[in-house]
């Protein structure tokens, strides 16, 4: 298994809303594991409100097919009650793995 492409989301919660957006990405790891394409996928917790979410793909096709698939989604029902500005998703590149 060779990991070549990822997906860093950083992303900002409301006040006194990080909690449930912990909660909802606790959520997400059910919709992850449904995606073929995703090797690896993290959601995880820099500070009270911040979070953020990593993933990675072996091919570009994995990558595009999370990118159009059901986190995105779930991520934009969620994101006007909970986050306090609009996610910042980057697109990476994996240079070494171990």
């Amino acid at each position: 298994m060779s990991v070549k492409f990822g997906v860093l989301a950083l992303l900002e919660a409301k006040p006194e809303k990080g909690g449930e957006l912990g909660r909802f990405l606790e959520q997400g790891r059910a919709l992850a594991v449904a995606e073929a394409g995703t090797v690896t996928w993290y959601a995880f917790k820099v500070s009270e409100t911040t979070y953020g979410i990593f993933d990675t793909f072996e091919d570009e096709d994995g990558r595009h097919a999370h990118l159009n698939g059901e986190i995105p989604k779930a991520l934009a029902s969620v994101a006007p009650e909970l986050l306090a500005s609009d996610p910042d998703i980057r697109t990476v590149e994996i240079v070494a793995v171990k």
